[in-house]
């Protein structure tokens, strides 16, 4: 593919000769946004010389995880799923601040063990350049295990991502982004299977009500609270009395006690405005 942008076209090459030099790759691939672009170019620079790695575990969504079979079957992509249960990783559960850290740590460090068991020369991530303006301290992890991030190595934004993507034909080029379950519970507060679940079954049920860019964020040592985030553009649509009595009742069935929205609208990373 050629960019209609020079200066894209110039990180593109250079993103292609980071990988051509690995000589075969491992990508944790979790389907969005990032790593689809990753993938995509790794199997065109690299052929079967590379491998995506996509993470079934309790905080990743089933429909996330359906849509990187999907999309490697489509694209003939060699892919496996590798099971993975973060609840056990110690300090997971307590949720602290740097709770990122340590599952990104044991997690990278089984996935390198896979990726050496499958014969690639390198474990790479999809992180960008933008990743490094936000509170990530499993950033910290990869670096110390390291793990590459070529996306970032060829100096690509997340708006160029996507810009490449769109060149790609990719269905995920204008997708919202996403992040683990577990990053939407309040730091301290005590995460477990059960309440993963609620939060999952919740946000699977506003997207089939045609909400696309959400969060419903936990508050409570129960997790009694669902404060839930759209866009701003759409409060109005969710405020509707039908629609929100039909949330409303749809959530306090799956266990929570209060349903509130968030009159801020989504913002990525809400939870660490709290730091």
């Amino acid at each position: 593919m050629r960019a209609e942008n020079q200066v894209l076209q110039e990180k593109l090459d250079s993103l292609m000769h980071i990988l051509s030099q690995m000589g075969s790759v491992a990508v944790a691939y979790s389907a969005g946004v990032d790593s689809t672009l990753l993938a995509t170019v790794a199997h065109e620079v690299l052929g079967n010389n590379m491998l995506a790695i996509t993470v079934a575990g309790h905080s990743i969504p089933a429909r996330e995880i359906e849509r990187a079979r999907a999309f490697c079957a489509e694209r003939h992509i060699p892919h496996v799923v590798m099971p993975f249960d973060e609840l056990e990783v110690p300090g997971f559960r307590d949720n602290p601040k740097d709770r990122c850290y340590h599952c990104k740590k044991e997690l990278f460090k089984r996935m390198a063990t896979l990726a050496v068991e499958h014969k690639m020369a390198c474990l790479v991530d999809g992180s960008n350049v933008d990743d490094q303006g936000d509170y990530r301290p499993g950033l910290r992890a990869l670096s110390e295990l390291g793990i590459r991030s070529p996306l970032q190595e060829a100096g690509l934004t997340k708006a160029e991502i996507r810009e490449l993507s769109r060149g790609y034909g990719l269905p995920t080029w204008d997708m919202p982004s996403a992040a683990c379950l577990a990053s939407r519970f309040a730091y301290g507060e005590a995460i477990t299977l059960e309440k993963l679940k609620r939060v999952e079954r919740a946000e699977d049920y506003l997207h089939d009500l045609g909400f696309v860019q959400l969060r419903v964020r936990v508050h409570g040592a129960a997790g009694e609270l669902a404060r839930i985030e759209v866009m701003p553009d759409k409060l109005a649509q969710l405020a509707d009395p039908l629609t929100r009595e039909q949330v409303v009742a749809y959530l306090k069935e799956l266990g929570f006690t209060y349903v509130t929205l968030d009159l801020a609208g989504f913002r990525s990373g809400a939870m660490n405005e709290v730091l």
